[in-house]
This record gives structure tokens, C-alpha cells and sequence, in this order.
């Protein structure tokens, strides 16, 4: 559905003068903001570990070709770097990026004013002075803490489905 609807460009792909007609994957699609920003148009869920988003668009729509509207609905341009990894790639993924996983990445200190509470980020490096009760967070825990942020996602509500189409048609052009 997503590519059928793009229109197609003139390309001289073999550099000969004779043009094919290709679909212009060029092309990006965004909801409007007022579509992204009304929360009552979303459900929120959380990724199952291993799932796809065509898997998801199936159990959720009943259609994995609607996998489209669940990457653009959560602003995914990249599968590889956006969509949460599984277990298992995620554990190479940082054996592959830090020689050492338990190293400190960085600590947090949290504060207080009034009735509001944060957490500050210090970085992990001999020019900042570590406040006594500074909870020091791993390179493992920080890249978990990074996929467990990618788990959770919005899903168009299945009645809305019928208008987001109809807004990509009218924004894609055909």
C-alpha cells in the first residue's frame, strides 16, 4: 500500500539514454501535527521483544500492510537504529560498542524544589565533582535504558485508519 501510491520518476539507471519508470522512494510521508498531537487518536504499547511492525500492524489491524502506518506514526525513519532490537541483537550491540559494559557511562543526581522533583545527568569524566548520593549508571544500563525508551510506541486507533490513508493519499499527491 505505502509504495503503490507514490508516483513514479523518469530514471536513466544503466547511464544509455533509455529511461525506466521507477516509484519515487524519495518521498516522506508525515502526519500533520494536530494529527500527532491529539493523544485521543493513539494507543500506547509496548514492543514486544523480536516484534515487527508488520507483526504488529497484524495483531493490531489486522493488516501487516498498514506496518507503514505504525512507523510513521512514531516519526521511525530508520528500522535498523529507531525500532527497538531484540534481546539478542541488542546484546551484541554492546558487547560491539564498549570494550567494557560495566564501566560508568555516567551518573544521576536527583533534586528536589518544592514539589517537583528531577534527575540531573552528570557526565562521567575527571572535571565534574560527583555529589555524594550520585548514582552511577552503566554503559550496559544506559543502552538498556535507551531500548526500553524505543519499546514503547503509539498506535493510530483502528477507527482512524480510513482518515490517516486518506491523508497520505491527498499529501503524496495521487
Amino acid at each position: 500500500m505505502y509504495f503503490r501510491k507514490f508516483p513514479t520518476v523518469q530514471v536513466d539507471v544503466k547511464g544509455d539514454g533509455i529511461l525506466q519508470s521507477m516509484t519515487d522512494i524519495t518521498r516522506r510521508v508525515n502526519f500533520n501535527n494536530s494529527t500527532l498531537e491529539n493523544f485521543v487518536n493513539f494507543d500506547f504499547y509496548d514492543v514486544p521483544d523480536g516484534s515487527t511492525p508488520e507483526q504488529i500492524a497484524y495483531d493490531y489491524y489486522g493488516d501487516a500492510n498498514l506496518h507503514w502506518i505504525v512507523l510513521i506514526a512514531n516519526n521511525i525513519k530508520d528500522i535498523y537504529t529507531d525500532w527497538p532490537m531484540s534481546v539478542d541483537r541488542f546484546e551484541k550491540h554492546v558487547a560491539s560498542k564498549y570494550s567494557n559494559v560495566d564501566d560508568i557511562h555516567h551518573y544521576e543526581y536527583t533534586q528536589e524544589s518544592g514539589d517537583t522533583k528531577f534527575t540531573i545527568e552528570l557526565p562521567n569524566d575527571s572535571a565534574t565533582t560527583i555529589p555524594a548520593g550520585a548514582t552511577a549508571i552503566t554503559n550496559y544500563e544506559y543502552e538498556e535504558r535507551l531500548l526500553e525508551s524505543k519499546r514503547k510506541i503509539r498506535l493510530i486507533q483502528p477507527s482512524y485508519i480510513a482518515k490517516v490513508r486518506a491523508e497520505f493519499e491527498t499529501i503524496i499527491g495521487r
